[in-house]
């Protein structure tokens, strides 16, 4: 059981490198305008499209194979001597597991390709692939059914599954999308009028404005937060067989709150003050803003800790401190977040001296609070001291970030 999860896990990391093909288009468009990317080479050098592909994808199997599926074949090799195991598994495991990477990059990629050349053939081609998967009844996963038993036929199905599709995402791959012109009636006012018992009303309504009528809606988002949680889960599933006594659901709870945390990236993403400096707006304004669409975002992680706890058996006496840590961990994390980065934390988390700053902060008190609830989940209540920290320090960027501003990008 411990072997398929970890190949399930490798195919959805696979799956979430190539998913960066299903972004681009709304990243080059609004993000970087009329910035010259790598992929737009070819226009302007003799080189193809198919060659600068080509290359990005094998620079990304080597690259994350070397930063994914290696560091977790040397971790199972250092564990074999406890567990019990074969060290002849060793091979085996990176073996199959790259294959499990390989399939969900070359997967995505391949549609990636179906989506930049129409939407109607990418939605025509999952029903087939759905079609032919329900009639085929019960499939082992191929890098599963090579970790299994070692055998030709197992990874030479393997091997097809991702050379054909990284071959068709080579041949016909686009960087050209249509033009597509989309018209929305002026709801900016209507929404901040139902959001003004809130405060900054217009700003959290446009927040909410620019998810909704961006590539994707909020379903993207959804999404992006739900595949990374959904891959933490399968991970404690898989350590808990290997570690006693661990409470997987307050693990989940304190790095959910660190996840819930990188909402306020997504809100901060696209807006920036220079925007808004020739009105008569502050930044702490802004601040305020981000953090009240936050506010309202966060009950998305909530539910997600309600369904892991229903999952887990739904007893009230973990779920209370487990949401707890939750709240207390979001709070802290988003709070360090904010006063070293402001309104640009997709910038300045880049920083290695800021990024630096922002671990030594967190990292400490994450792991206090897993070993305390290790001794006994009601320890993990003293996680609600954090909540005042938050406070304090998103009261210190309030006033720090008002006269700083960070130059054009």
């Amino acid at each position: 059981m411990a072997a398929l999860l970890a190949q399930i896990f490798f195919l959805l990391a696979g799956a979430m490198v190539g998913s960066f093909g299903l972004m681009g288009r709304e990243f080059m468009n609004r993000r970087f305008g009329q910035a010259s990317l790598i992929a737009y080479v070819s226009r302007s050098l003799p080189i193809s499209e198919r060659r600068i592909f080509a290359t990005f994808l094998m620079k990304d199997t080597i690259y994350y194979i070397l930063l994914y599926v290696l560091p977790f074949t040397v971790g199972f090799a250092a564990a074999t001597p406890f567990i019990s195991i074969d060290p002849g598994y060793i091979i085996l495991a990176f073996a199959s597991l790259a294959l499990a990477f390989l399939i969900g990059l070359s997967a995505v990629c391949f549609l990636s390709t179906l989506y930049a050349h129409s939407v109607r053939l990418l939605a025509a081609t999952l029903v087939v692939l759905a079609l032919a998967l329900f009639h085929a009844g019960t499939v082992v996963f191929p890098p599963y059914s090579f970790f299994l038993d070692p055998g030709l036929e197992p990874l030479a199905l393997s091997l097809l599954f991702i050379l054909i599709p990284a071959a068709i995402s080579v041949l016909f791959v686009t960087v050209d999308y249509p033009d597509q012109v989309k018209r929305f009636k002026n709801s900016l006012d209507s929404l901040a009028e139902r959001l003004s018992p809130l405060g900054s009303e217009h700003f959290i309504a446009k927040d909410a404005l620019d998810l909704l009528r961006s590539e994707g809606g909020a379903g993207k988002v959804v999404f992006s937060f739900l595949l990374p949680v959904g891959l933490i889960w399968l991970c404690l599933q898989i350590l808990i067989q290997f570690v006693p006594g661990i409470d997987p659901l307050m693990i989940f709870a304190v790095l959910l709150g660190v996840i819930s945390s990188t909402i306020y990236n997504w809100l901060t993403e696209f807006d920036s003050f220079s925007s808004y400096a020739f009105l008569p707006v502050e930044v702490s304004g802004m601040i305020d803003a981000k953090l009240k669409s936050y506010g309202i975002l966060s009950l998305l992680p909530v539910a997600v800790l309600v369904f892991a706890a229903a999952a887990t058996g739904g007893a009230a006496a973990p779920f209370i401190p487990a949401l707890a840590v939750l709240i207390s961990v979001s709070a802290y994390t988003l709070a360090v977040t904010v006063y070293l980065t402001g309104l640009h934390p997709n910038v300045m988390l880049y920083h290695a001296g800021v990024f630096a700053r922002y671990v030594l902060a967190t990292s400490p008190v994450l792991l206090l609070i897993i070993f305390a609830s290790i001794f006994d989940p009601l320890y993990a209540l003293g996680s609600l001291l954090l909540v005042p920290a938050a406070a304090f320090l998103l009261s210190r960027s309030r006033r720090g970030w008002q006269t700083w501003e960070i130059s054009g990008y």
